[in-house]
């Protein structure tokens, strides 16, 4: 189960690659000028996390109106992350959750073999999907078991516009 609404949001320390090799994000300097929307996804390069991204990537204008910035999450490394961004076209910011030290504090990592996938999937995010307001604290939160189920994007549009 993901971290409840109203939750301080667990900061963190995530890299993703920049113009100039890897940089590190820190929540905590990303809070005060707007909300801020976390998607985790299980794995790059996969069909359903690619999906997911090319389409908020398509629609980024509209959460830039809706004052929140658009952070993906998954346990690949910034390299591997940075080739999925270029091949599938995602301009969101990619972040590297390498060692699962960020999805375990959110509470959605799988803890281990999806036995329905025949996956080992220990570690690695469930798809879900969290708002962060101004002062750090989550206002919507969602997770899925199922790695092939997007969340509520428009539940999340709705949110974010109560927020605005």
């Amino acid at each position: 189960m993901a971290i409840p609404v109203g939750s301080h949001a667990p900061d963190f320390e995530l890299t993703t690659l920049g113009a100039n090799g890897p940089e590190i994000v820190r929540l905590v300097d990303q809070l005060g000028s707007g909300n801020i929307l976390l998607l985790f996804v299980p794995m790059a390069f996969t069909g359903v996390c690619t999906k997911e991204f090319c389409s908020v990537t398509s629609e980024l204008s509209e959460y830039e109106t809706l004052n929140a910035k658009v952070f993906g999450i998954s346990g690949d490394n910034p390299f591997a992350q940075q080739n999925w961004k270029e091949k599938e076209g995602i301009s969101i910011t990619l972040l590297s959750d390498y060692e699962h030290k960020i999805a375990k504090a959110y509470d959605v990592a799988y803890s281990s073999f999806l036995p329905e996938k025949n996956l080992k999937m220990g570690g690695v995010p469930k798809r879900s999907a969290f708002i962060i307001d101004k002062a750090g604290i989550v206002q919507y939160a969602e997770s899925s078991d199922n790695p092939g189920d997007l969340p509520d994007f428009e539940a999340i549009k709705a949110k974010l516009k109560e927020l605005a």
